[in-house]
């Protein structure tokens, strides 16, 4: 089974999480796991009835058409093959060894427009013993991060450094063929290794005390001693959860201890600072490919555009009164709560329609106006923001936009918005008022040209007509690329949206 193409965009996704374990019976049409793209979370289902063969581990980066996993069909299926390691064990035993042969292995192919790599980690030491497919490394690109598998069994030779810089081509390692499994020299230095894991007396292998590739880059991530962790795999080996389950061992006591100052520091009045106890822990985590993409893209925005804002406040007072007296109608009848959503999105729509420029965006030399309003709402969803889209909500009534709102934001916190439902947008409204915000100023969600803020809203004493009242005050604030919007428009834009809001009477009869 291949990574299937997931959107027209779309060139590589990343494994979030197995659903089957390796050597699982599945079903055809079961999901077998959930594959994470910048924009959304898609489940993979099982193409065939079988047993499960995992070739890519949680948290893999795969591109469009990569093997992810087999499938066994017919009766051979329910007979699991033996692990690799017996098979080293058995060549051992019949005197398996090195046949002279060394197969260079050189920086593969990995994208069109990718003409170097960095070596990032080696998952598997200078000198040890690695089987045919096994990942021994990984190399960065300025696109993603592959994983290299050995091309043959035998011994490792290290020939790049971890950070080196290899050109497409380049020699990064050797390794001295063997026939049958691991020969007894490169076994030998795993043994006194493994002696360490209590293992049980005459049961070492090369496996034992090696990390596989996914608890390597745990243990790393965790500055463990893997010789300080019991491996539970096959021989002793290190599995994912052992590393996961692993915790650094605490500092031996009399490094803790504070060493006796010498007698010319007692003689000294100032004081040494107060040990403090507490945890000092920290970890290091993956960034996710939808976290990845957000940054590369906020940051896009950033360089990219003339980014401005201004801001202006609005009393919502007219508005907060008109919910208190027709929520409980609304929702009765349409089945869905009158929300603020529902008046700012009708509000922008019809600022939008007289400043066209705000739903704008710029092509190349080109600038494409919009007739229609598709207004993208941020949602922050369990793994990141995300931002769907109320098509043309410029003909929808205050029902349509609060049931759409629900849907949406109900799918996003669900992770299961589709492709479709983000894509697009003219204008989006994000709304941190809901989180307590009380100003700030939003970025453009490219390629569109401006975005809405809303904040919290904060009772203030106001000046109305020489009088001092005590009104329900929020802070707008517009965001806006100047290249395509000047500030007579940005701001002629706000007041509008402040006079629809401050009068929703307006948005009935629009005027």
């Amino acid at each position: 089974m291949k990574v299937p193409a997931v959107g027209e965009s779309i060139s590589e996704v990343t494994i979030g999480q197995w659903f089957k374990q390796d050597g699982d019976q599945v079903a055809m049409d079961e999901v077998i796991c959930e594959l994470e793209s910048d924009k959304a979370t898609f489940e993979l289902t099982a193409e065939s009835a079988g047993v499960l063969r995992i070739k890519a581990h949680e948290g893999d980066t795969l591109e469009i058409g990569a093997t992810i996993c087999v499938i066994e069909e017919g009766s051979q299926a329910n007979a699991s093959p033996a692990p690799k390691e017996d098979d080293g064990d058995s060549a051992a035993s019949s005197g398996g060894g090195k046949t002279g042969e060394i197969k260079e292995m050189i920086v593969p192919t990995v994208g069109e427009s990718i003409t170097e790599v960095t070596l990032a980690t080696w998952l598997k030491a200078d000198g040890e013993f690695v089987e045919l497919d096994e990942i021994i490394a990984e190399v960065d690109s300025d696109k993603a991060t592959f994983e290299l598998p050995s091309e043959a069994t035998g011994i490792l030779k290290h020939v790049a450094q971890e950070g080196d810089t290899l050109e497409i081509g380049g020699l990064i390692c050797k390794i001295e063929v063997v026939e049958g499994g691991a020969p007894a020299a490169a076994a030998a230095p795993t043994e006194n290794v493994s002696a360490s894991t209590s293992s049980p007396s005459g049961s070492e292998t090369y496996a034992t005390g090696h990390a596989s590739p996914a608890a390597a880059k745990i243990i790393a991530e965790k500055g463990l001693d893997p010789a300080q962790i019991q491996g539970s795999g096959k021989d002793g080996r290190i599995t994912k959860e052992d590393a996961m389950n692993a915790e650094a061992k605490p500092k031996a006591a009399a490094q803790a201890a504070p060493k006796p100052a010498p007698a010319a520091q007692k003689e000294q009045t100032v004081q040494a600072a107060p040990k403090v106890g507490g945890s000092r822990d920290s970890r290091r985590e993956k960034m996710s490919s939808l976290r990845r993409t957000v940054s590369r893209r906020l940051v896009a925005v950033k360089n990219e555009t003339a980014m401005l804002t201004t801001f202006n406040e609005v009393n919502m007072g007219p508005i907060m009164e008109l919910r208190k007296k027709f929520k409980e109608q609304f929702k009765e009848k349409h089945g869905v709560n009158l929300g603020f959503m529902s008046f700012f999105t009708k509000a922008v729509c019809v600022a939008l329609q007289e400043w066209p420029a705000v739903n704008a965006q710029i092509d190349g030399n080109e600038i494409i106006y919009n007739d229609f309003c598709d207004i993208s709402i941020a949602v922050s969803a369990p793994k990141g923001l995300v931002v769907p889209v109320i098509r043309n909500a410029e003909s929808m009534t205050f029902e349509q936009i609060e049931k759409e709102v629900v849907r949406l934001a109900t799918k996003a916190r669900d992770n299961k918005l589709s492709i479709e439902e983000m894509t697009g947008g003219t204008f989006t409204l994000t709304n941190g008022g809901i989180f307590g915000s009380m100003m700030s100023t939003p970025i453009i969600n490219a390629p569109q040209s401006a975005i809405l803020g809303m904040h919290n809203i904060v009772e203030r004493p106001m000046a109305v007509n020489g009088e001092v009242k005590i009104l329900p005050m929020m802070y707008l604030a517009l965001s806006y690329d100047h290249r395509i919007i000047d500030g007579r428009e940005s701001v002629s834009f706000l007041v509008r949206v402040k006079q629809l809001l401050e009068d929703p009477t307006r948005l009935l009869f629009g005027v």
